[in-house]
């Protein structure tokens, strides 16, 4: 089937095939000039845009449009693959192709005769086969963790990383003493008029905290998503009781904002 009758074909089974074809055409002579000039450099906001505003729709359990921001997420992995065959480097089914054969190879206990029979096990067997394929071994046992994260993603994959080697706190009550320690010293610090060491101390507690999100097995990033929806929607509330008594953001008195955030509360 050509790329032509490809972009118009309605068949179940043949839909990926129909998007790569309509990626191609508008890369191709006489197609879209923005898809034409998208180079790997310039999709890179695109890509991270469309990863959050998937993370956003599964957050709010929005499964009607779930569908819709995968399909755009799916755009940028066949974009991708599209630059990178017109470069000669791969194509769509060189990568389908390798993280199939990174799968079998890293779940031995489901397509070989590995014995990991839970979870723990299976992660660990996980990363002592990564550490390998990458040649890692001799490397920092750190090495490469989270590179590129967001940077409360990282943390709490470095921390991760460390526990699975015996590096954690026994109980939580060791990480909430270490937040303590850490205000403390975040406290000292700014009584000092130390700016360096209030900028480091605020690093270290915001670490603190990461690590107790990860020791209750909660995802700090989606943590703060909630915190920031929360302070949205408050401060909304907050204008709106302003507006209603006659005053505006701009013209309101801090204690006036104070009065209306409590009620918003």
């Amino acid at each position: 089937m050509t790329d032509a009758e490809m972009i118009d074909c309605p068949e179940d089974g043949k839909q990926l095939d129909r998007l790569r074809a309509i990626t191609h055409r508008l890369r191709a002579p006489g197609g879209c000039p923005w898809d034409a000039e998208q180079s790997h450099e310039s999709l890179v906001s695109n890509l991270i845009e469309e990863t959050y505003e998937t993370v956003d729709t599964i957050q709010r359990g929005d499964h009607e449009h779930l569908k819709e921001e995968l399909g755009d997420l799916l755009l940028q992995v066949v974009f991708h693959s599209e630059l990178a065959e017109e470069a000669g480097r791969y194509n769509l089914d060189d990568v389908a192709r390798g993280i199939g054969e990174k799968l079998v190879r890293r779940h031995p206990h489901v397509f070989a005769t590995s014995g990991a029979s839970n979870t723990d096990e299976v992660l660990r067997q996980w990363d002592e086969i990564k550490r390998a394929e990458k040649g890692h071994e001799e490397k920092p046992y750190l090495h490469d963790v989270g590179k590129g994260l967001p940077a409360l993603m990282r943390a709490a994959k470095l921390q991760k990383k460390a526990a699975k080697v015996g590096f954690d706190w026994p109980e939580e009550a060791g990480v909430v003493a270490k937040i303590r320690e850490e205000l403390g010293e975040l406290e000292e610090a700014i009584a000092a008029g130390q700016d360096h060491a209030v900028m480091e101390e605020l690093g270290d507690l915001m670490f603190s905290l990461v690590n107790l999100a990860r020791f209750r097995g909660a995802d700090p990033e989606v943590l703060m998503a909630a915190a920031n929806a929360k302070f949205e929607k408050r401060f909304g509330a907050m204008e709106a009781a302003l507006k209603q008594s006659g005053a505006s953001l701009e013209a309101a008195s801090l204690d006036e904002m104070e009065a209306a955030w409590q009620a918003a509360k």
